[in-house]
C-alpha cells in the first residue's frame, strides 16, 4: 500500500469522526499559532532594537570617561574627569582611521517655559555630534562652529521635551530657562525613539563652550573635561584600526602602563548591537519554549485519540491481518493518520499565527516580524509531533494478534 493510499484512508477516517478530529487537532493549531505569533513578537523586538542601535550612527565608536568610587561603591561610567577636549583634538589629529569626533558632556537639569517645566538631559557638544549620531533637524537648524566658539545662548530640543513644554506650539525662536539662564531654541531634532531603555528624544542640545561658561563650569584639575567622545571611523574597515589607535593614544596621553587599568571605556557600535541582539535572541528562545508547551500538549492529545482509535478498530485490524496485511502496513496506516491530523493542524495553525501576528502589530505597540524559518519550523515540528506521538499507538495496533482482534467484538 503506497503513501497516497494510506493518506486517503487516513483522511476518510478523520472525516468519519469530524468532531473528535477537530478537538484533537485544536491543541496542535493553538501550539503552532502560538509559536509563530510569539516568535514574530520576539523577532520584531530584535529588528526594532537593531534599527534603534543603528540609528546611533554609522561606523561609530563610543569613548566614555572612567568611573569614580565612593568607598567601594562605583558612581558609574563617565563619573570621573579622565577625558578632555584636548584628548578629542589629539584623536582627530593623530589617528588616521578617524573621520570625525564629537566631545561632550551631559547633566540632568530642570528646564522651564512659562508655567511648564520638566527635568531632562542637557547634552553639551559640538556640531559634529549631530552628523555622527545621525540626528536630523525637523525644524529650524543645528548650532554651528561659530555658535560654539562664541558661546551663544542657544539650544536644540528633541520631540519629547517639545511636547512637554510647548504642546502644539512652534518652539522655534522661544526661550527656555535652564539653570537660571535663558536659552533661545533654534532647532527641533527629528525623533530617534528609545534606545537601550533611554528616551533619545528627551534631550536638549547646547553648545559645549556655552555649557562650560553657564552650566557646568571648568574643572580646576583637568580644564575642559568631558564625559564622552563620539568618534566616526572613515569606513567599516577602519573601525578596528581606529579602536587600536585611539586606545594606544589615550594610554600614552594618560600615562597608563600595564598592569594599570584604562581610565576610559571604548565600545564600538557593533558591540552594542551584538549585546542587544543577545538579549533579544534569549527572549525569542524563551517565548518559543513557552509556546512549544502547547505543541507537546497537542501531541499528547493526538496520541490519546489514536489509542482510542486503535481500540475502536481492533476488529478492522484483525480482518486486515487475516486477509494478508503486514504488521508494517498496519503500523504505517496509523502513523500516517496521526501525521495527517497534525499536518492539518499545522496548516490551520500557520494561518492563525499569521493573522495573530498581524493583529498584535496592528492593535498594540509591539513590532512583529514573521520570518519564513519560523513558519517552516512550526510546520516541521507539527509533522514531527504527529510522527513521534503516533508511533506508539501504531506499533500497538501492528502487534495485535489477528485471532484476538477478530474475537474482540
Amino acid at each position: 500500500m503506497n503513501i497516497f493510499e494510506l493518506a486517503r484512508l487516513a483522511w476518510f477516517e478523520i472525516r468519519a469522526n469530524r468532531l473528535r478530529s477537530v478537538l484533537t487537532v485544536l491543541g496542535v493549531v493553538i501550539g503552532v499559532a502560538a509559536v509563530i505569533a510569539l516568535l514574530a513578537v520576539g523577532q520584531g523586538a530584535k529588528d526594532e532594537e537593531e534599527k534603534q542601535m543603528n540609528s546611533l550612527g554609522l561606523n561609530v565608536l563610543f569613548i566614555r570617561a572612567g568611573e569614580t568610587k565612593n568607598g567601594t561603591v562605583s558612581k558609574g561610567m563617565g563619573s570621573a574627569s579622565t577625558l578632555t577636549v584636548a584628548d578629542a583634538d589629539a584623536i582627530h589629529k593623530a589617528c588616521p582611521s578617524v573621520l570625525t569626533i564629537a566631545p561632550g558632556a551631559s547633566i540632568a537639569q530642570q528646564v522651564q517655559f512659562g508655567s511648564h517645566n520638566t527635568k531632562t538631559t542637557i547634552e553639551a557638544t559640538v556640531p559634529e555630534f549631530f552628523e555622527i549620531r545621525n540626528i536630523h533637524a525637523l525644524a529650524g537648524r543645528f548650532f554651528n562652529a561659530t555658535d560654539v566658539d562664541h558661546g551663544q545662548m542657544i539650544c536644540v530640543i528633541a520631540p519629547t521635551v517639545a511636547s512637554l513644554l510647548f504642546a502644539d506650539q512652534n518652539p522655534i525662536g522661544k526661550k527656555i530657562l535652564i539653570n537660571g539662564e535663558f536659552f533661545e531654541i533654534i532647532g527641533l531634532a527629528a525623533p530617534k525613539g528609545v534606545v537601550a531603555t533611554q528616551d533619545m528624544d528627551d534631550r536638549i542640545y547646547v553648545p559645549l563652550k556655552t555649557a562650560y561658561d553657564r552650566l557646568f563650569g571648568l574643572n580646576g584639575a583637568t580644564g575642559e573635561s568631558v564625559q564622552f567622545i563620539d568618534v566616526q571611523a572613515k569606513s567599516l574597515a577602519d573601525i578596528l584600526p581606529a579602536q587600536y589607535q585611539i586606545t594606544n593614544l589615550l594610554r600614552l596621553r594618560h600615562g597608563i602602563r600595564a598592569p594599570r587599568r584604562d581610565d576610559f571605556y571604548l565600545r564600538t557600535e557593533q558591540e552594542l548591537v551584538e549585546a542587544s541582539g543577545n538579549v533579544s535572541e534569549a527572549m525569542s528562545v524563551l517565548l518559543a519554549c513557552m509556546a512549544s508547551i502547547s505543541l507537546i500538549v497537542g501531541g499528547i492529545g493526538v496520541m490519546n485519540i489514536m489509542l482510542v482509535s486503535v481500540a475502536e478498530r481492533t476488529k478492522e485490524i484483525g480482518i486486515r491481518k487475516a486477509v494478508g496485511a503486514r504488521s508494517m502496513d498496519i503500523m504505517w496506516q496509523f502513523v500516517v493518520e496521526a501525521m495527517v491530523l497534525t499536518l492539518t493542524g499545522g496548516i490551520v495553525g500557520v494561518l492563525l499565527g499569521l493573522f495573530g501576528s498581524y493583529a498584535i502589530g496592528h492593535f498594540t505597540r509591539c513590532q512583529t516580524s514573521v520570518t519564513a524559518w519560523s513558519v517552516c519550523a512550526s510546520c516541521l515540528v507539527a509533522i514531527t509531533t504527529g510522527l513521534f506521538f503516533g508511533i506508539y499507538p501504531a506499533r500497538r495496533a501492528s502487534q495485535l494478534n489477528p485471532i484476538d482482534a477478530l474475537r474482540s467484538e
